[in-house]
């Protein structure tokens, strides 16, 4: 693809966005450590008059917490994807693509720490202003 390793500008002096693929990495895990059904840690309750309860609650939970880290995995792609199209210029990508690249605006540069613009991106994200922005530019999405 001709993409430097970790999506740095300077690869071997800086890591890039390296640490960003270890938090999406372990997100997906957690994530699929949650996908256990629920009603697998149905326990026996009442003196033993209700032995199968539907943990509802506890899906419920275990389900907030899964958006919440896939919020935040899309979050880390994002960010990847439009720092790949910065540096792959001057090529450029299609509308829909370049308004969430100018939306996100990537900075390349030294390493630092990739959370505030994680977590940009994450509230971009949340507020749906990337589906906005690709609207915007393709019209609207059904």
């Amino acid at each position: 693809m001709g993409l430097p390793a970790f999506l740095a500008e300077s690869p071997g002096l800086d890591s890039g966005l390296m640490i960003a693929q270890y938090t999406a990495a372990a997100l997906v895990a957690e994530n699929r450590r949650l996908a256990a059904p629920a009603s697998v840690d149905s326990i026996p309750t009442s003196g033993m008059q209700e032995d199968h309860v539907s943990m509802g609650w506890s899906a419920a939970r275990k389900l907030r917490s899964a958006l919440d880290n896939l919020t935040r995995i899309l979050a880390v792609e994002l960010l990847c994807s439009a720092r790949a199209l910065v540096l792959r210029a001057p090529l450029r990508p299609a509308p829909g693509t370049a308004a969430v690249t100018a939306l996100i605006d990537p900075q390349l540069g030294p390493d630092r720490s990739p959370s505030p613009e994680l977590a940009a991106v994450e509230q971009l994200v949340c507020s749906g202003a990337v589906l906005e922005a690709i609207g915007d530019a393709i019209g609207e999405l059904e």
